[in-house]
C-alpha cells in the first residue's frame, strides 16, 4: 500500500491554512482564484524559479469533484493581480463550491512536490492523504458533510503546475486514503483542550458548559459544548460573517478616496497590521481611514454581540465565550467594548492573533492524529486474534 501522509486543511473564507507530514509544513494561501489562460505572461521569465512559489501559483486542476473541470487558475497572491478574482460569497455553502475543492487540492499538490514521502516519475507525483478538514456547524447540521466526503474518497484529483516557480511541468495525482469532516465550533474546542501530542490540557475546561463563537468572512458559528460534546440542538449558524463589511469598507474607500483596493484581504491588513493601521496611501499621501472601518465594523460588532447574547440567554449556565476565527481577530476590540457597557459576560478572545487564525488548522491536525492512532491501536489488537 503506498504511503499515507497527514494533512490538516482549513479553507477558511478569508485564507486556506494547513498542516501537513509531521508538522514539518505549513501553508497559508488566500482564498481567492482566478479562472487563467494556459501561457500566462510573466516579466522576467528566465528567473522564474528565482520568484516566490506562493506569489505564483498557476495551476490547471482535473477532479470528477468539480462542476467546471480542467480549468485554469491564479490561486492566492497572484490572483489577487486580476479584474476576475473570484472570492466566496455570502450565503455560499462552503462543501458546494469549487473553490473550496480548488484550494484544497492547490495546497495538497504543493505539499506533495516538496515532501519526500511520495514517488515521482516523469514528473508526475502520486500523492496518498489522510485529511482532517472542516466544515461550518450549519453546514454539517444540514448532513453536507457526508456529500463532501464522497466527493474526495474514491477519486484521483490532478493539479498540474503551469508557470510556477520549481514546479513548472509537474502533475500531482492526489488520493485520499481516508478523510474526516469535523463541525468547526467542535474542532475549536478540541484546541482548546488538548495538545499536539494528544494530552489534555484547560482540565477545568472539560467538565464546563461552555460556548465558541466562530466569526468567519461568510458565516458565524455558536457551539454550545456540554459534557465534551458539541450540542447539536443548542449549536446556532448565522450567515452572517465579515466579508460583506469587508466588501462595503472597500467600496467607501473607493468612492470616497479613488483608491481601489486589490481585496478583501487588503482590507484587514489595514484593521490588523501592527504599524499604520487604518491608514492607506492616497496620491503618495499617508491618508487614516478609520472613520469608514469604524462605523462599518462597530455595526458588525453590534449584530455579532446580539448573536452571543441571543444564544447565551438560551444556555443561561454557560460559563464562558470564547471567540475564534479571523472575524474575531478584526471584531475583537468593537466586541470588548460593547461587552463592557451591556451585559458583562465572561469572553475570552486570543489575544495571538495568530493563535486565533490557526485555530481550526491546529484542531484537524489533533482529531486527524488521534483518529490515525486509534486506527493503528485497532488494527494491532485485532491482528493477533485474527492469526489465532
Amino acid at each position: 500500500m503506498a504511503k499515507t501522509r497527514v494533512a490538516a486543511v482549513d479553507v477558511g473564507n478569508d485564507a486556506l491554512k494547513g498542516i501537513f507530514g509531521k508538522l514539518d509544513h505549513e501553508l497559508y494561501i488566500p482564498n481567492i482564484i482566478a479562472p487563467d489562460l494556459e501561457d500566462r505572461p510573466v516579466i522576467g521569465i528566465e528567473e522564474l524559479d528565482q520568484k516566490d512559489v506562493l506569489d505564483n501559483i498557476h495551476i490547471r486542476v482535473h477532479s470528477p469533484a468539480l462542476e467546471e473541470n480542467n480549468v485554469i487558475y491564479r490561486v492566492g497572491n497572484l490572483a489577487t493581480k486580476t479584474t476576475n478574482s473570484q472570492e466566496l460569497d455570502p450565503g455560499s455553502s462552503k462543501s458546494e463550491e469549487d473553490q473550496t475543492l480548488v484550494m484544497l487540492f492547490a495546497s495538497l499538490a504543493l505539499d506533495a512536490v516538496q515532501a519526500t514521502d511520495f514517488k515521482e516519475k516523469s514528473d508526475v507525483v502520486e500523492a496518498n492523504y489522510t485529511l482532517g478538514t472542516g466544515l461550518p456547524l450549519r453546514e454539517v447540521k444540514e448532513g453536507k458533510d457526508v456529500g463532501y466526503r464522497s466527493q474526495l474518497l474514491g477519486s484521483v484529483h490532478q493539479v498540474e503546475f503551469l508557470v510556477t516557480p520549481k514546479y513548472q511541468g509537474k502533475k500531482v495525482n492526489i488520493k485520499f486514503d481516508d478523510v474526516k469532516v469535523y463541525p468547526e465550533g467542535f474542532a475549536a474546542y478540541v484546541n482548546l483542550v488538548m495538545d499536539n501530542d494528544l494530552k489534555v490540557i484547560n482540565k477545568e475546561l472539560l467538565d464546563k458548559q461552555i460556548l465558541i463563537q466562530d466569526i468567519g468572512g461568510l458565516s458565524t458559528d455558536i457551539a454550545v459544548i456540554r459534557n465534551r460534546n458539541v450540542d447539536d440542538d443548542k449549536a446556532q449558524g448565522y450567515n452572517l460573517g465579515v466579508s460583506e463589511s469587508l466588501e462595503q469598507i472597500r467600496e467607501e474607500i473607493l468612492s470616497r478616496h479613488g483608491v481601489e483596493l486589490d481585496s478583501r484581504r487588503d482590507v484587514v491588513d489595514i484593521i490588523t497590521r501592527k504599524n499604520d493601521r487604518h491608514h492607506i496611501m492616497v496620491k503618495g499621501s499617508r491618508t487614516n481611514v478609520h472613520d469608514i472601518t469604524d462605523h462599518i465594523l462597530l455595526e458588525l460588532a453590534k449584530k455579532e454581540y446580539r448573536f452571543l447574547r441571543n444564544v447565551w440567554a438560551k444556555n443561561s449556565q454557560s460559563e464562558i465565550c470564547y471567540f475564534v476565527g479571523g472575524g474575531s481577530a478584526v471584531l475583537k476590540d468593537y466586541i470588548k467594548a460593547l461587552n463592557n457597557k451591556l451585559d458583562g459576560f465572561n469572553i475570552e478572545f486570543f489575544e495571538d492573533e495568530q493563535e486565533s487564525i490557526w485555530m481550526m488548522a491546529n484542531a484537524y491536525y489533533k482529531l486527524i492524529s488521534q483518529y490515525i492512532h486509534s486506527v493503528s491501536k485497532e488494527k494491532k489488537e485485532v491482528k493477533p486474534a485474527a492469526e489465532a
